[in-house]
């Protein structure tokens, strides 16, 4: 039988809502939770189902008895929601409403004269059923400053909050963006100043579907970091049965009420679209991309998971984990929940290309071993190679409402580990091996818990050595973004093997996270005057002895050295941009890849971007990172080395003539 139409509601709309309510979401007609909000759009609370779930789900225990919260203290709770600071910003009355619904909110209870505070939640994290999830379509919300109404498609509702917000779209649009991109702008229009920011100030998830497409992301999520879901498996076995029990979903018939409820409003209702669902339900419905990423986002419990362990906020930025991440950070808490047989947690290697997040995996994953009941005084430190991913990760933290430390020194370091308490600490490589090296007595404790980034960069000579001795029974976790070399495979087993599937570049690619990267080996051929050279050479090592000929000529007849020379530069930039400009930028009108240099020394990046700009052909920015970032180094560039530095330093005052140094 032929489709009805090739309306979104038709062909997205109406299946996602068929598949939530199978997945247990109860489903609430656009004139039913109209009422539900009093009649009034510039409302988005249930009111009275918030209500009715907090005094369900909370219970003050005294005196080995379970008392209700007073009325007036559910009316305060209900208050504390409603009257968000959304005039100190929009994300900042998200991130408020998200730390109520985590963390919970103390009210002062009296029970048989005995004032205490006790310590009310939104929504019942450890138990899952013991909330309410409805779903409702239409959802016409006041905007901002307008008597004109935005209606998303679907609102996922829990314990009466709109949490989850849905964005349906036909995947016959045509034009020069995707369905799915289409929805995804439409999110954006809504949280813009002038949409309907009373209503996305609550959201936590956003969805965007079109039949057989779909992105998520979260409040704020800037179109270019909407992500793709995979879902990952450990077995065939466990791929088949969540496929099996998908399939069963979307073939499951809606009970009466339930069908009734969802076509009676529609203007094709009973007449039109209602006997072709019908007959949809004699035949068996194939699983869609949609449907594969409603289910695997939206059920009760991952939902869930996803908002209170896998969200946080990062210097004003809200995230949500990728998949990658999600299963990454579920896979290592798994693993070292449990002692092996020689009673220590067994560690490993995540290996995720560079550019998927590691950083926020590391908070992610330190964030849920230290909520971890079944782990005792954790203390956890995180290692990373640079100051500012140190500064960062610690700055995350602190937003993420979990106590952080940034160890100053090595002997701070020290002193933070022989705490007895628990302790989440963050530091730099050097300072870790300082510590180390001056640790007289190993920490035999198992609930230490080490996250090193770039793992395969540290963990060579004598130095895993000492980390092993000193953290005897101490659990390592490595993060690394680069392939393992098969000299380099002795990581993996040093931390314990890798830890869940690889995220490569491709996969990156793949998702859209990452441009493609295309790599094309090319040497240009240059001929050498050696006759003015070697007469010059001569010219001035003539006081030297033979030795020190020998020893002068060695030092500057290095692949390096030559790299350096200004007609080495000249001839390649000739080279670069005629190569780039006739093979990558003439060939695709859409793609137009860009490129990046690398330089051995400041003043070769500004003799390039010099060459370049007199050739014309292309244009090129330069940008100097520090090359030395570590404690006790001497602030500028090549601080190792005296005299590169000098070298270089007539060339960094003309840094602002260039770029910009990060």
């Amino acid at each position: 039988m032929n489709t009805p139409s090739f309306l979104e509601d038709h062909v997205s709309q109406i299946p996602a809502i068929q598949l939530l309510i199978n997945m247990g979401y109860q489903y609430l007609s656009p004139k039913t939770a109209l009422a539900m909000r009093g009649g009034k759009t510039s409302q988005v609370l249930l009111e009275e189902v918030l209500r009715k779930q907090l005094k369900a789900i909370n219970k003050v225990h005294r005196k080995g008895q379970d008392f209700e919260f007073s009325d007036a203290n559910i009316s305060s709770a209900i208050m504390a929601i409603k009257d968000l600071p959304i005039q100190d910003g929009f994300m900042i009355a998200n991130n408020a409403l998200y730390d109520l619904l985590t963390l919970g909110k103390s009210y002062e209870q009296t029970i048989d004269g005995d004032k205490k505070s006790h310590l009310l939640n939104f929504i019942d994290w450890e138990t899952p059923q013991n909330n309410v999830f409805h779903v409702t379509e239409e959802f016409s919300v006041l905007r901002t400053a307008s008597a004109e109404h935005y209606r998303p498609d679907l609102v996922l509702f829990i314990n009466g909050i709109p949490t989850a917000i849905i964005e349906c779209k036909s995947p016959s649009l045509k034009g020069t963006k995707s369905p799915t991109e289409l929805a995804i702008e439409q999110h954006i229009r809504n949280f813009n100043k002038t949409g309907i920011r009373s209503l996305y100030v609550y959201s936590n998830l956003l969805i965007s579907i079109a039949t057989n497409d779909g992105s998520y992301g979260t409040t704020g999520t800037r179109k270019e970091f909407w992500a793709k879901w995979k879902e990952q498996f450990k077995s065939s076995e466990e791929e088949n049965e969540h496929k099996k029990q998908l399939q069963q979903l979307k073939n499951q018939v809606l009970n009466a009420a339930d069908k009734n409820a969802l076509f009676a409003e529609r203007k094709s209702g009973f007449s039109y679209a209602k006997p072709y669902f019908d007959n949809l339900e004699k035949e068996e419905r194939a699983v869609n991309k949609q449907d594969e990423l409603l289910f695997n986002l939206c059920n009760k419990e991952r939902l869930l998971d996803l908002i209170r362990n896998f969200t946080l906020f990062d210097d004003g930025t809200k995230k949500v984990a990728r998949y990658q991440q999600y299963f990454a950070v579920n896979e290592t808490i798994k693993r070292v929940s449990n002692f092996d047989v020689t009673g220590n947690r067994k560690g490993g290697v995540i290996w995720h290309t560079q550019g998927s997040g590691k950083s926020l995996t590391m908070v992610m994953l330190a964030q849920l071993i230290a909520s971890n009941k079944s782990i005792s005084n954790p203390k956890i430190v995180l290692v990373t190679d640079r100051i500012d991913l140190d500064d960062q990760i610690a700055g995350t933290f602190k937003k993420c409402q979990k106590e952080v430390t940034q160890a100053t020194t090595g002997s701070h370091l020290t002193e933070l580990l022989e705490d007895s308490g628990d302790a989440i600490i963050t530091t730099i490589i050097n300072k870790f091996e300082a510590a180390v090296k001056q640790c007289k007595k190993p920490f035999s404790s198992p609930d230490i818990f080490i996250l090193i980034d770039e793992g395969h960069r540290t963990q060579y000579g004598t130095f895993n050595v000492n980390m092993r001795r000193v953290f005897e029974n101490a659990c390592f976790i490595a993060f690394t973004g680069t392939p393992l070399m098969k000299k380099e495979r002795s990581t993996a087993h040093k931390f314990g093997g890798y830890i869940g599937k690889a995220y490569t570049v491709n996969d990156a690619v793949e998702d859209g996270a990452v441009v493609p990267l295309l790599y094309e080996g090319r040497h240009n051929l240059m001929t050498i005057n050696e006759d003015p050279i070697n007469r010059f050479f001569d010219k001035v090592s003539e006081p030297l002895s033979d030795y020190g000929k020998t020893k002068l000529k060695r030092k500057f007849n290095t692949i390096n050295e030559l790299n350096k020379a200004e007609q080495i530069i000249y001839a390649r930039a000739w080279d670069i941009s005629e190569h780039y400009t006739n093979f990558f930028q003439t060939h695709s009108d859409k793609y137009k890849p860009k490129a990046q240099l690398v330089a051995p020394s400041i003043k070769s990046a500004l003799l390039y971007k010099e060459y370049l700009d007199d050739i014309g052909q292309i244009s090129s920015e330069v940008v100097v990172t520090q090359t030395d970032q570590r404690e006790g180094a001497e602030d500028g560039f090549y601080s190792v080395n005296e005299e590169k530095r000098r070298e270089d330093e007539y060339f960094e005052s003309r840094i602002d003539q260039y770029g910009s140094i990060k």
